[in-house]
This record gives structure tokens, C-alpha cells and sequence, in this order.
């Protein structure tokens, strides 16, 4: 009953300028003479693209890379240096062009290479970072990863 009466009072303040006021405070209700405006519920329209999308670009549109880069980063054989260990990587910022792999599994700059499970391998920038570790657009296309899934991949440093 409480809640009904705080509701009430609710309305009737944004109803001021009504003659609706009059009879809540009375204890009433508006008299079929009173003129009350419905309370209409307007959906906003549901975009049909995401804000900043329109017309999509594919992965191969937004990877800068040349080809002659993309031959280089995956012509060396596997890392020279230590075993980071395996970590999953998540698709990096695509803007932020080249080959390297981002995240808390790297604690200083460097070189490194990135090794997938299916042996393709691909040499990387290696970033620190906090948290999870984020691949590269290139890398990704370069290690024939599907840009949706999270892989396991193998990170050496050289």
C-alpha cells in the first residue's frame, strides 16, 4: 500500500499541471472529466549496422600489411631464444598495424615468434602488456587463425 501511495505521488508531481493533483491529494481519483494525457512507450529504431560500420570491411581490407612483410615475417624457422610458454590470444586493435603479439605473458620488448598448433608459425613484435595476450591482425591471417576464436599458440622469444 505504501509503494501505491509513493507511486501516486510520483505521478502527480510530474502531473502538476493537471487536475489530477487536486483529487490525489484529496484522496481521489480524476474524475472521467478530467483530461489526462496517455503515457505512451516509444521504441527508439534498432540500427541495422553497428555505429561506425557501414558498409563492413573484410580482414583483408584493414590488414596494411605488404606482401613481401608478410613473407618475411613467416620465412624463419621456429624461435631461437626461450619458450614464454602457450597463452590463448584474442584479435588485437586491426588499426594498429604489423606483426606482434601483446599481453602479460611478455615482460620485456622484443623479438619473438608466435607458433599455432598446426606448426604455421610467424615472427612478432613481442609487446608487455598486462592480462590477456592480443594478436595482430597480420599475425592472425598469417597463422590462418579464424579472427573469432581464441587459439592456444606457443610464444618464443629470439
Amino acid at each position: 500500500m505504501r509503494q501505491s501511495l509513493i507511486l501516486i505521488a510520483t505521478l502527480a508531481l510530474g502531473l502538476g499541471g493537471c487536475g489530477v493533483v487536486d483529487n490525489v491529494r484529496s484522496g481521489g481519483v480524476p474524475d472521467s472529466g478530467a483530461a489526462v494525457a496517455p503515457v505512451v512507450a516509444v521504441a527508439a529504431p534498432v540500427p541495422q549496422r553497428l555505429p561506425g560500420t557501414a558498409g563492413g570491411q573484410s580482414a583483408a581490407a584493414l590488414d596494411t600489411t605488404t606482401e613481401a612483410e608478410r613473407a618475411a615475417a613467416v620465412a624463419t624457422g621456429p624461435a631461437k631464444g626461450a619458450v614464454l610458454g602457450k597463452v590463448r590470444v584474442s584479435l588485437g586493435n586491426p588499426a594498429d598495424a604489423g606483426f606482434w603479439l601483446q599481453g602479460g605473458i611478455v615482460t620485456t620488448p622484443g623479438k619473438g615468434r608466435v607458433t599455432a598448433a598446426s606448426g604455421q608459425s610467424v615472427a612478432v613484435e613481442l609487446r608487455p602488456g598486462v592480462g590477456a595476450a592480443q594478436l595482430s591482425l597480420p599475425a592472425f591471417r598469417a597463422l590462418g587463425l579464424n579472427l573469432t576464436d581464441l587459439p592456444e599458440v606457443t610464444v618464443g622469444s629470439e
